[in-house]
């Protein structure tokens, strides 16, 4: 069931009617139809692999209470270590087992060497990366006398598979969201009307920027080997906004449809696009992700303290992880390390903070050296995305080399360009309001609210239009494969 689907069109107001009409306000209902809702929900997608997702849930929540009710630290550790290494056991089998496989055949290869191990013909199960690590920050911050565990099984399990969150984040931690699961809540007028806000920029994003972005990044990529570096630099562009659109629409549709039931998740994105250095680009994309890793693996390494050798150790690993988190395939790899030689200089100069507050707060305009920044930021990120978009290595080496050719000097052509111009414009406004809005939450959280009605219900119908009028095939979001 896709967000920009009619199937969840019909299915986001049923549940909406019935969590605030029929439960009276019982929170204890309506978690039970929320866990209901949310079990409904993943089912559509492929029902199997929602038994996958009850055991995750028990595992985690039995581990937990072991965990705090263990006598000794020895004991404690167990629990932890066998909830950690199931979770990431089926994540592996069902993620990465076939890649390590493929490479250790490939490695063979090359010295003539022929092995043959079987591979698994199974499909990846929607969200288990994200499921994964809701549990495993649980349990940890169990361990850490973080948290207590939460004795109520409906209570947990919704804290795992609230539907919003299920499939593609963001990434909750049990700190923030489940006392909001717990206590009482009421329905707030304005906290929907922003979340019907938030859900509206959410699908402007994905169906007319994302959508659209992506029929050209597709035929880019997909003949690569046909085009000029001018050409592939403009797939490469297309495909950045793509990204950006599907992700952080979904991100906005998961927080605006949680705002609906009066629960705030984790903000995903904060305008990365408009960042000074890749470190504020990493504080701004995929904002619970990056602080996972941060919280999990970067700072029990040793963070930023210690030796040069260190820091540079630790930089590559939470990277290298991000990156293979995304996906089972070298490009995601080098993806990953391009990011952290980016950040590396940054941090070794302990400029890695430099940029905190959004870029020209309280402007209409940034300063010629912000704009510079912002440019080159973009361009390293851009250059980073074609690995991450590249079928394999050599794909992304060949797109390199040509853009790094004199080809890019060419007038950039390929099939449908014609077609692209409105699309071109459409990016252009969409920077636009999101230059506007980029102090708030989301670029249209107060943007218009002080227009006149008439001039505000325009610009909001016209958001409405351009979703109808540019809704094409209706493409899945990226991040549903990760």
């Amino acid at each position: 069931m896709l967000f920009n689907s009619l199937s969840f069109a019909l299915f986001l107001p049923i549940v909406f009617i019935i969590y605030w009409f029929a439960t009276k306000n019982n929170h204890r209902y309506q978690n039970m139809l929320l866990l209901v809702s949310s079990y409904f929900f993943y089912a559509c997608w492929d029902w199997r692999f929602l038994f996958l997702l009850v055991f995750s849930t028990l595992l985690d929540f039995f581990t937990g209470s072991k965990i705090y009710d263990a006598s000794t630290r020895r004991s404690k550790l167990f629990w932890l270590w066998l909830s950690v290494g199931i979770n990431l056991g089926f994540l592996g089998v069902f993620k990465y087992y076939n890649f390590f496989v493929q490479s250790l055949i490939d490695a063979f290869s090359n010295f003539g060497i022929s092995i043959n191990f079987a591979t698994l013909h199974v499909i990846l199960p929607v969200g288990i990366s994200f499921y994964t690590f809701h549990g495993l920050s649980y349990v940890i911050d169990i361990y850490n006398d973080k948290i207590k565990p939460e004795r109520n099984f409906i209570t947990y399990s919704v804290f795992v598979s609230f539907f919003p969150l299920l499939v593609a984040g963001p990434i909750e931690r049990a700190t923030h969201l489940l006392p909001q699961i717990i206590r009482s809540r009421a329905f707030d007028y304005e906290k929907a009307i922003l979340g019907l806000r938030q859900i509206l920029w959410g699908l402007f994003k994905k169906i007319v920027i994302a959508d659209n972005c992506a029929q050209f990044a597709n035929i880019i990529f997909n003949n690569s080997d046909q085009y000029s570096g001018s050409t592939l630099f403009i797939g490469a562009l297309f495909f950045t906004f793509q990204i950006y659109g599907d992700f952080s629409g979904y991100s906005d549709i998961a927080l605006g449809t949680a705002k609906l039931f009066g629960i705030d998740l984790l903000r995903n994105f904060a305008y990365p696009y408009f960042s000074r250095d890749i470190a504020e680009f990493w504080r701004r994309w995929h904002i619970s992700l990056s602080s996972w890793f941060r919280d999990y693996v970067y700072f029990p390494l040793g963070g930023s303290r210690g030796s040069i050798g260190q820091k540079i150790r630790n930089t590559f690993i939470i990277f290298i992880l991000s990156g293979f988190w995304h996906g089972a395939n070298w490009t995601f790899v080098v993806w990953g390390a391009l990011n952290a030689a980016f950040f590396l200089p940054l941090l070794i100069t302990n400029n890695n903070r430099s940029n905190i507050e959004i870029v020209a707060v309280g402007k209409y305009f940034p300063s010629v050296k912000e704009l510079v920044q912002i440019l080159f930021t973009f361009t390293l990120t851009v250059f980073a995305w074609i690995f991450f978009r590249s079928e394999n290595i050599t794909q992304a080496l060949q797109i390199v080399t040509e853009i790094f050719s004199v080809s890019f000097f060419e007038i950039p052509y390929f099939q449908s360009i014609s077609e692209s111009i409105p699309v071109i414009f459409l990016l252009f406004f969409f920077i636009l309001i999101e230059w506007i809005g980029r102090e708030q939450q989301f670029a249209i959280e107060v943007f218009a609210c002080n227009w006149k009605a008439p001039f505000r219900d325009l610009f909001y119908y016209l958001l409405i239009f351009l979703i109808f009028w540019f809704a094409g095939k209706q493409e899945e979001f990226i991040y549903f494969q990760f």
